[in-house]
């Protein structure tokens, strides 16, 4: 079966039917003017030579040749090659916090997109790793699967905002259990969980997720993104989150949080100040971690088949100009074409 990548061209193909109207609407024309001049053994004399069948031979030769031209600016695809990469690297699950607080602005633009900025330039740098995402508010699920197809990995992430997750909160233990358990089997190859967060936690039960985590194998990095200082938190309107008091609510960076989850979880701790200082340490850290064999998903190549059609395309269009509506004398045994007007 054919699949076409440019299915702008398609609507073309309607012209084909209205180019056939008005051939046969020509020919039933030419046949009245002729019948005009004079009786039908008259004109058939004066032009034995030429074959009215060869006239429609050609013109639907033509059309043929037209929406040949067609499917080729189409580019018809088919078939399917199996393909697949091995390369030497590491596993990595970013779990990415997108609660309410997430959107404070203490970074330009936003907490999150800051984070979302910083994790397409770490994925630029992850050219060898599977890379996966976990996104989580009061809940968590996984977002992306590991994979190493890193332009999709980047198109999942830009849809990421705080209103995909109905359940407000941060369950930072649950994001960590998540990503653990979201990791292949393969024990030969280093297994990391990048926590992208400001820290703040309401549900508990961190330490647990973290030892269970380490217990596997898996490192916990964190990202920890924001000020200390604190930050009001935007709910849209220009207005900001106000607490039972009426007083607006300041979201600040929980370091003490970030830096116990990172040594407790065997990596590192490192304040988002700067997107490119903290990839570069980042990158430095998991360069130290054993590196394993890893294999793409498998994926789909079509065989690109225009030109296929636009070899027939050149056939018709010369198999037409061969053919003349007047009797070739050289060919005159051959006689393909009946003599009609």
């Amino acid at each position: 079966m054919f699949r076409f990548e440019e299915h702008n061209y398609l609507w073309l193909l309607l012209l084909i039917p209205l180019l056939l109207l008005l051939g046969i609407n020509a020919f039933r024309t030419r046949r009245r003017k002729l019948a005009r001049l004079g009786e039908k053994p008259l004109i058939r004399a004066m032009s034995h030579r030429v074959s009215a069948q060869r006239r429609r031979v050609k013109f639907y030769l033509c059309l043929l040749a037209v929406a040949m031209l067609v499917l080729t600016l189409a580019r018809p695809q088919v078939g399917t090659v199996v393909s697949s990469d091995k390369r030497s690297g590491l596993e990595i699950m970013v779990a990415l916090d997108i609660s309410r607080s997430m959107m404070a602005e203490d970074v330009s633009p936003s907490r999150l997109q800051k984070s979302k900025m910083m994790i397409e330039q770490l994925i630029n740098s992850f050219v060898d790793d599977k890379i996966g995402l976990v996104v989580f508010a009061g809940d968590a699920f996984v977002q992306l699967p590991l994979t190493m197809d890193h332009v999709t990995a980047k198109m999942f992430l830009q849809t990421v905002n705080c209103n995909i997750v109905s359940d407000q909160g941060t369950d930072i233990a649950q994001a960590i259990d998540l990503a653990s358990r979201s990791f292949t089997s393969n024990t030969a190859i280093g297994k990391v969980i990048i926590l992208v967060t400001d820290g703040e936690d309401h549900e508990g039960g961190v330490e647990e997720a973290i030892a269970e985590a380490k217990k596997r194998g898996i490192h916990t990095f964190v990202l920890g993104v924001g000020k200390t200082e604190g930050a009001p938190v935007p709910v849209g309107g220009g207005k900001y989150l106000k607490d039972e008091n009426n007083e607006h609510v300041l979201s600040a960076l929980n370091e003490q949080m970030c830096r116990q989850i990172a040594e407790k979880g065997g990596g590192k701790y490192i304040h988002v100040v700067s997107g490119n200082a903290a990839q570069k340490a980042l990158n430095h850290s998991l360069s130290k971690l054993q590196k394993g064999e890893v294999q793409d998903i498998t994926y789909d190549e079509f065989a690109e088949q225009f030109q296929l059609f636009a070899l027939f395309t050149f056939i018709l269009l010369a198999v037409e100009m061969c053919i003349r509506e007047a009797e070739n004398l050289f060919f005159r045994r051959i006689n393909l074409f009946k003599r009609k007007h």
